[in-house]
């Protein structure tokens, strides 16, 4: 009589190979919507550092070539050259070309479009052919003409993500008569504009504590830069 010697997985080694294979699968999941996480939130860093960039030295080059012009009139002066109003937008008119924006709070359900092109709809952040300066004289009731947008290309187009202006300023630092050149300093701060993710002044985005979204598709960085006018006085 043959004894029948037939091994196999009792039940408590087959619930432990199935709690190990369900950690496993976990920790590769935990891993994987981690790995997307960073690999999104690069993305987002990477266009708003990009549009700025690109942005700095398009001004840089701009003011290069013009003359110094005064920053201090006021809406309305026939001279003006820079105009800035709070949670709306500006222009910085440079001779050549005007630059006009609105902010990100403009954009806002209840926000005000300062800047809309000629056909009604909204100006981003637009470089725009201008030899006039026209672009920064107000008429009647400070009203500002609306610029054409088949003179206008964008400095913030849309990629993955939708990237606009937060803030701008721009301040004489120093000039020189002799050489007619000036300095002037710029800061400005870009990112994108889901108004639920970022803090009450558009500085930053808001904490992943605060639970208000995913925080790997918010970035704002301000940019610092000097830009030096009259340039063309050095080859005389």
């Amino acid at each position: 009589m043959s004894q029948d010697n037939k091994k196999g997985f009792t039940l408590i080694e087959l619930m432990l190979a199935m709690t190990f294979i369900s950690v496993l699968l976990v920790a590769i999941a935990m891993t994987t919507i981690q790995i997307s996480t960073i690999y999104t939130k690069g993305i987002t860093l990477r266009e708003v550092d990009q549009a700025g960039r690109s942005v700095s030295d398009e001004l840089q080059r701009s003011i290069a070539s013009s003359a110094p012009f005064d920053v201090t009139k006021p809406l309305g002066d026939p001279l003006a050259k820079y105009i800035n109003v709070a949670n709306q937008g500006g222009r910085l008119c440079l001779g050549q070309y005007s630059y006009v924006w609105n902010y990100g709070k403009a954009f806002a359900q209840g926000g005000t479009i300062l800047n809309t092109y000629s056909d009604g709809t909204p100006v981003n952040f637009a470089k725009i052919a201008d030899p006039s300066g026209a672009l920064c004289v107000a008429g009647a009731s400070s009203v500002l003409p609306s610029p054409n947008k088949d003179d206008a290309s964008d400095l913030l187009t849309s990629g993955d993500r939708d990237l606009v202006l937060h803030s701008f300023s721009i301040t004489e630092t120093t000039s020189d008569v002799a050489t007619s050149q000036a300095l002037y300093a710029i800061s400005m701060t870009i990112g994108t504009n889901d108004r639920e993710q970022l803090t009450v002044d558009d500085a930053s985005c808001k904490p992943p504590s605060e639970n208000v979204g995913d925080e790997s598709y918010c970035s704002v960085n301000q940019f610092d830069i000097i830009a030096r006018a009259g340039n063309q006085a050095e080859g005389q």
